[in-house]
């Protein structure tokens, strides 16, 4: 991250592209969690961009020791109202800010095509911040998700990997699929020890908000998009490595 950005005003939306959306809320953020449920360590955790806190609370159950690093004052403010008083909260740069001890569980979900220099980041992740035995979780929006490749056959997006003007504006630097996630976490020394999809998606977010507001959409079809990731990993909404320290 640069200390030229402005971060509240990345995290607003605007015209072209909202930040995030129920999808993100209701449905990514309880996938996640069971994408990382089998691989979770006893102990403390940290979570890095906790924007306004929703991901923070799906944490809360599973750490009593839980701190998390937000670049915005604003939305460290936002997360304070829903957050309980004994959830760490540090302000500042990934590349700069000094924490105070090393963390069992490490995890940075939709935050490091954010970054300036993701491999530099990384790097602090393997050798300053997790903890012996310790695991890092990276989720990341997957520049082959088949609604983004329908995108680009309609002619509204370039290419896969592409960032759009609106990314840009909400401070998207990469687009991320898993092969050049796993080349810039394997260049921070980091072990890759799991890799995988998070749902398997054809549909644009702003699509997946109107039908979520229907009865078109299940539970039971939910979790079969669920399950079919796990299958297609490359044509899921994001996608997530399970990482250990490395050299």
């Amino acid at each position: 991250m640069s200390d030229t950005r402005d971060y509240d005003a990345e995290f607003k939306d605007n015209t072209d592209r909202k930040y995030a959306y129920d999808f993100d809320f209701d449905v990514m953020h309880k996938y996640m969690m069971r994408s990382f449920a089998p691989f979770l360590r006893p102990g403390s955790a940290l979570e890095l961009g906790s924007f306004k806190g929703d991901f923070t609370r799906r944490l809360l159950p599973l750490f009593d020791d839980l701190s998390c690093v937000e670049a915005s004052a604003e939305a460290i403010e936002q997360a304070r109202e829903i957050i309980p008083d004994n959830v760490q909260f540090h302000e500042g740069m990934f590349e700069t800010i000094t924490l105070p001890k090393r963390y069992d569980n490490i995890i940075l979900t939709h935050v490091l095509e954010h970054l300036d220099d993701p491999v530099g980041v990384l790097r602090r992740v393997n050798t300053e911040w997790l903890a012996e035995g310790g695991r890092f979780f990276l989720v990341c929006p997957n520049a082959n998700a088949p609604s983004r490749q329908i995108a680009v056959k309609m002619g509204l997006v370039s290419h896969n990997d592409a960032i759009t003007p609106g990314e840009a504006e909400h401070g998207h630097r990469i687009t991320y699929s898993l092969d050049t996630l796993e080349r810039d976490a394997a260049a921070a020394g980091l072990r890759v020890v799991h890799r995988s999809g998070i749902f398997f998606k054809a549909l644009a977010n702003f699509q997946w908000d109107r039908l979520l507001n229907t009865d078109i959409i299940s539970p039971e079809y939910l979790d079969g998009c669920y399950a079919l990731g796990q299958l297609y990993p490359d044509l899921c909404s994001s996608i997530f490595l399970m990482c250990e320290a490395g050299e």
